[in-house]
């Protein structure tokens, strides 16, 4: 049997309709995702959510609400495992998280950096992995500002 990789994402959205994004460098691999990780062995899937805002953006949990699952088959773009991801919806006032200063992008160098951006104006083509880009366009067409 194939193995699972679970991972756990935050639509981080603040009251000027912007979305947070997360640029970051790995493995020799640049790529735009949405700010989350990977679920521990032992750890449900929102302590999950918790843990890596914690880690990532040294936020706190409060007030996630459940948003998507893919509930397709979706091949991890790092390994061979079977991916599962979970979107939740994360309210935030822009002043808690200053994102990063202005940057360009891509870079080669192993880091991770965040900004905001309009939710209106980001395109599927802004993000890098196929579930994100199917949940952004569910986003764009369920929340309203």
């Amino acid at each position: 049997m194939g193995r699972f990789n679970l991972r756990v994402y935050a639509l981080i959205i603040n009251e000027f309709g912007e979305i947070l994004l997360s640029d970051e460098c790995r493995f020799g691999t640049f790529f735009t995702k949405f700010p989350g990780g990977g679920v521990e062995t032992g750890e449900g899937i929102k302590d999950a959510l918790c843990r890596e805002l914690q880690e990532e953006l040294e936020l706190e949990c409060t007030d996630a609400e459940f948003f998507y699952v893919n509930e397709f088959h979706q091949l991890s773009a790092f390994d061979q495992s079977n991916l599962v991801a979970f979107y939740y919806l994360v309210r935030l006032q822009k002043h808690d998280f200053p994102a990063s200063e202005a940057y360009q992008t891509p870079f080669e160098v192993e880091q991770e950096k965040q900004r905001w951006i309009s939710i209106q104006k980001l395109n599927s083509e802004d993000l890098t992995f196929p579930i994100d880009k199917i949940v952004l366009d569910r986003l764009q067409k369920t929340i309203r500002f």
